[in-house]
């Protein structure tokens, strides 16, 4: 016969709405609206047969008097005198901390303003030499035309490529974006536009208009060089 508090505990953790799990949480919402909690439950990834990794999780906290600075003071040591924590939580945890110290200190590079379509070409050079088939890449740019996301939208043949605008435009409009530059490949080394260049093009910068996103150019990539849409009028 099951304990009613193995049934009590089995209702409160394996039947949870799957938005409070800490993981489905975290991709449902997004990494901002989990708690701190959460974060450290997703780390410990376990708890015991007595309480959740979030309850651990907020056991570890409160430890550190709930203040993530104090938490990252804390050693190995330290984590494994709290029961629940073993030598492997705390390596995640001590893990998790470090990575999390390096990146404050790693300075962030400048990022080149997009104001030019020398400046994309370079951008995405070590993305398109030498790819052998067609490829279709949007960058998202912000306010200053500096790249706030590169994305390959699709992959096709050796002389065409597919590109659904409305994904296109989903991308742009998830990143908040306020210009963007379109870029797909010739393995050919063709730099004429094709037709369905041409047409492709003037969707992009229609359904742009109605979403007052600036479309600052479509470049067309080669290994020799590229072709710009905006620098020959087509825009």
């Amino acid at each position: 016969m099951k304990s009613s508090f193995t049934s009590e505990r089995r209702s409160g953790i394996l039947q949870w709405a799957s938005q409070d799990r800490p993981r489905e949480k975290l991709l449902d919402k997004g990494r901002g609206h989990v708690t701190d909690a959460e974060l450290l439950a997703i780390l410990i990834g376990t708890g015991s047969r007595s309480e959740t990794a979030l309850d651990l999780a907020r056991r570890m906290l409160a430890a550190a008097g709930g203040d993530l600075n104090q938490l990252a003071r804390m050693s190995y040591g330290d984590f494994c005198k709290i029961k629940g924590i073993g030598p492997a939580k705390a390596v995640s945890i001590l893990a998790a901390i470090e990575l999390g110290r390096r990146r404050k200190d790693t300075p962030v590079p400048e990022m080149e303003s997009m104001n030019s379509p020398m400046a994309v070409y370079q951008f995405l050079k070590a993305d398109l030499a030498d790819v052998p088939v067609e490829q279709f890449w949007l960058v998202i740019l912000d306010n200053s035309l500096k790249p706030i996301r590169k994305i390959k939208l699709s992959e096709g043949g050796i002389a065409s490529v597919l590109v659904d605008v409305r994904v296109l435009f989903g991308e742009a409009l998830k990143s908040l974006a306020t210009a963007i530059v379109v870029v797909h490949n010739h393995p050919s080394g063709k730099l004429q536009p094709s037709e369905e260049d041409l047409k492709l093009t003037r969707r992009i910068v229609s359904a742009a208009d109605v979403l007052q996103i600036r479309v600052l150019d479509h470049l067309i990539w080669t290994n020799q060089g590229f072709y710009s849409f905006a620098d020959n009028g087509q825009l």
